[in-house]
């Protein structure tokens, strides 16, 4: 075989059967992507494949297509899979069936797919008509196998897609013991992304003298995109202000964008749709068919923006996709290139543009040594940071290391400090707590001192003006309270002393 035998290679020379190639063709495909012409032949001895490829290059169809000729022959029974394919998310269980039915259509093979968000009973009925292609997440799997659903101890070829991705989501636990229910003597498949320390033992252990196959750069990716980082306030509702000035400054035929937190997902998907972009959320709280609806409505085209979290939008293959735009700068850098995978794919050109802050400074620098490159960090032409938290009515901006106390007063909002009246002779608010105020006459501090304590519990001081016998009563509230042994003498030993002299 040649050094790159992408060079020359057709599905034609790679041993493929003339149902799949008649498959091949139907699709569409001419000729095999890198890794598809290099692992292809392999599965087809029997061979175990440590495989390596920047995301959108071909991976599914470099293991579904041999998949189908080998099992061609032979008949599945009950509740016992011939094959199993593992992998973290479902929507790329989803996109691997999908090529199933695709590529297999012209062979009669039976194929269920377990993943959360639906409901048990049709996935029963397919397990006990017995199935040749069992996909998988591994969370259903196991709870398939625990109900006594499900037997593992045919399955003749094992399959783990995007490995990387099932460490970070923490499936690794899950996947090791899963294995441990399979036979010993079996085809593993082994893919992923990246290789990080804690995978590769994985496949270490999993896998017997494999064919490695690495057919990019590790970490790399695609050409075809070009990357941008802007500036900008790490305050929510700023962040958000500024986010829309990108878009409104792109010409976005369709995008994905990440952020790092499901609650933000939401945050973020309201925040745009308030101010007249189209835009649907995607992540794992959202139930299996809204989850495919929305899909199935942003590949249409009726949805622009598809706001989403690494777990959502890992494995989407949308074709032609303008743009990704990371709202968050992602915590590690190999999920900044699964996210910006999405565009740029099949040698088309995208953009990729993040939105940075200063406290991202050490996940872009992470990044830059990744891509083997500096990417200039701008500002948005023609933004101006507006001065209020909350502009768009989503929830309030909650800053990193300043407790809600120290930026607003209780009960009265989120106002600047300019905005408050004047109060001469009142004391400080907690939020100027550490800078030096003019200091007042004992007695008057001491007779403001219940107003102080109401301000702290929600600004209850306005409901009760007028009406001294409240305050009395919780001033004399306020002397039970045990405090030390000092000047204030707790009551019960009073108590108790009197007693005594009686």
């Amino acid at each position: 075989m040649s050094e790159n035998p992408a060079d020359s290679a057709t599905f034609d020379a790679l041993g493929l059967s003339s149902n799949v190639l008649k498959a091949v063709v139907d699709a569409g495909y001419q000729k095999p992507t890198p890794i598809q012409a290099q692992a292809i032949p392999f599965v087809l001895m029997g061979r175990d494949i440590l495989g390596s490829a920047q995301t959108g290059t071909g991976k599914t169809a470099s293991f579904t297509l041999p998949m189908i000729d080998i099992l061609a022959q032979g008949r599945a029974r009950a509740r016992m899979p011939r094959s199993l394919i593992l992998t973290p998310t479902r929507e790329l269980a989803a996109q691997i069936a999908e090529n199933f039915q695709i590529y297999g259509k012209y062979n009669k093979l039976t194929m269920a797919l377990l993943i959360g968000g639906e409901s048990f009973g049709p996935q029963i009925e397919k397990l006990d008509r017995g199935v040749d292609v069992l996909i998988a997440t591994p969370g259903r799997l196991i709870d398939h196998f625990e109900r006594g659903r499900i037997l593992l101890t045919d399955v003749k070829i094992l399959v783990i897609d995007e490995a990387d991705r099932m460490l970070d989501m923490g499936f690794i636990p899950d996947v090791e013991r899963i294995v441990g229910f399979l036979p010993r003597i079996r085809q593993t498949l082994f893919f992923s992304a990246t290789f990080p320390p804690e995978v590769k033992r994985l496949a270490d252990k999993f896998l017997m003298n494999p064919k490695e196959i690495t057919v990019s750069r590790m970490s790399s990716a695609a050409e075809t995109v070009e990357h941008s980082f802007f500036r900008c306030s790490g305050r929510d509702a700023e962040k958000r202000a500024a986010f829309r000035a990108l878009l409104g400054s792109e010409d976005v035929k369709n995008a994905l964008v990440f952020c790092n937190r499901k609650r933000d997902v939401d945050v973020l998907a309201k925040s745009l749709r308030r101010h007249g972009f189209s835009v649907a959320p995607l992540h794992g709280d959202m139930a299996q068919s809204a989850r495919t609806e929305t899909l199935e409505a942003f590949k249409a085209g009726k949805i622009t923006y598809l706001v989403a979290t690494d777990v959502a939008g890992r494995g989407l293959d949308i074709q032609g996709m303008s743009h990704v735009f990371n709202f968050d700068v992602p915590f590690h850098a190999e999920d900044y290139v699964h996210r910006i995978g999405r565009t740029g794919r099949a040698g088309a050109k995208g953009r990729a543009i993040t939105l940075a802050t200063p406290d991202d400074a050490k996940f872009i620098a992470a990044i830059e040594r990744l891509l083997g490159k500096t990417i200039p960090i701008t500002t948005i032409e023609g933004f101006v940071s507006p001065q209020a938290t909350g502009d768009d009515g989503a929830r309030p901006d909650r800053s990193r290391g300043r407790s809600r106390k120290s930026r607003e007063p209780s009960g009265r909002g989120e106002r600047s400090r300019n905005d408050r009246p004047a109060a001469p002779a009142e004391p400080a608010a907690d939020e100027n707590a550490g800078v030096a105020q003019p200091r007042e006459p004992v007695a008057a501090r001491e007779h403001d001192d219940s107003d102080q304590k109401s301000r702290r519990s929600g600004g209850r001081d306005s409901r009760s003006r007028g009406k001294p016998r409240r305050e009395r009563q919780d001033d004399s509230r306020e002397e039970d309270k045990v405090v030390a042994f000092g000047d204030h003498m707790p009551a019960f030993l009073s108590r108790e002393v009197r007693i005594r002299n009686d």
